[in-house]
């Protein structure tokens, strides 16, 4: 259980490091799209190798089409929810980050965690993290916690606040992946099977709405191979893993 948290942590920890990074430099905007397009790419890949593929081949189709529908229709929901109080925004490192209210933002960006980090916690469960996962997820978190952070200070936030803000958002990274591998732990293969489906949609709806275009709008042409890019690395990571 301390390995899944452990884990969790590290993973969470990215935004935290893009939030820290974001508040005493200056990093130049395609930089962050260009991290960002190869996060896209990294977690396409873990998405369909390590959820989906695991899925089909552990529980079969019906539960991971079940779990999968079920992941992209309640990401969406849920994104459109925190993008109508501010935060459809809050990957963007661009202005209009700061349109974003710093209270939606910090819910979306919670919103995006807690799956991904349950799914941590729960590969686990197979006596070894997926560090293919483990990859995706923190690759694709900096550059999160880059423009977000420029949407808090844009909107009043203290650095203190925003600091605590990050670190309430890596605490609940790993109570989310601990409760992957607590809760998880006995279930059964359909269920599992269902659950990681459920992940793997709501990373599909979340990279397809969020991060795909808005690293279009910063790193511009490139986006598409630095993207494929990604998905080759976690391709060959998923081959030697």
């Amino acid at each position: 259980m301390l390995s899944a948290a452990m884990w969790g942590a590290i993973a969470g920890s990215a935004v935290l490091l893009g939030a820290l990074v974001s508040m005493f430099f200056s990093i130049p905007k395609k930089m962050i799209g260009y991290i960002m397009a190869f996060g896209t790419g990294v977690l396409i890949g873990a998405a369909s190798y390590e959820l989906l593929g695991d899925a089909v081949k552990d529980g079969g189709i019906t539960p991971t089409s079940i779990g999968f529908i079920s992941g992209a229709v309640v990401f969406t929901i849920f994104d459109f929810i925190v993008s109508k109080n501010g935060a459809s925004h809050r990957k963007r490192s661009a202005q209009k980050a700061a349109e974003g209210g710093g209270l939606a933002i910090f819910i979306g960006t919670i919103m995006d965690a807690i799956p991904e980090s349950i799914m941590i916690g729960a590969s686990l469960l197979e006596k070894s993290v997926s560090l293919l996962l483990v990859i995706a997820i923190f690759i694709s978190n900096i550059p999160e916690g880059l423009s977000s952070t420029v949407g808090m200070k844009a909107s009043g936030y203290s650095k203190k606040k925003i600091f605590l803000l990050w670190i309430g958002v890596l605490a609940i990274s790993t109570l989310a992946a601990w409760g992957g591998y607590f809760f998880l732990n006995g279930a059964s293969e359909n269920v599992m099977s269902g659950i990681a489906a459920f992940a793997g949609g709501g990373i599909i709806a979340m990279i397809a709405s969020t991060m795909m275009p808005e690293a279009y709008e910063d790193s511009g042409p490139m986006t598409g191979l630095i993207a494929a890019l990604g998905l080759l690395a976690s391709l060959i990571l998923d081959h030697f893993s």
